[in-house]
């Protein structure tokens, strides 16, 4: 489940980064950190497989909602990387804007 998310993730986002009319909002960090969750969570499934066989299709219902929770927070991980590293940089200058009020 944990590959299965962050793939969703990195698709909808990397869509999203192609489909741009500016880089204002730095979609590209975004793509690369859940591009490279993913392909973590690639060899973390090759590497499980190797050691399960075919077990491995066949989790338990428990194991899933581990790895759903597990998923989705190096999802949540990368959004607040991302966010941080968008307040920080602040492109469109709004927080420096909103602070000088």
């Amino acid at each position: 489940m944990t590959l299965l998310i962050t793939v969703f993730a990195a698709v909808i986002v990397t869509v999203t980064w192609y489909n741009r009319k500016d880089d204002s909002m730095q979609l590209g960090l975004l793509c690369f950190l859940y591009w490279g969750a993913s392909l973590m969570w690639f060899v973390d499934a090759i590497a499980e497989y190797i050691e399960l066989h075919d077990a491995y299709f066949t989790p338990a219902p428990a194991d899933m909602l581990n790895d759903s929770f597990l998923g989705l927070s190096a999802v949540a991980l990368g959004l607040v990387i991302w966010l941080v590293r968008l307040l920080i940089t602040d492109p469109k200058g709004s927080v420096r804007r909103a602070l000088r009020k």
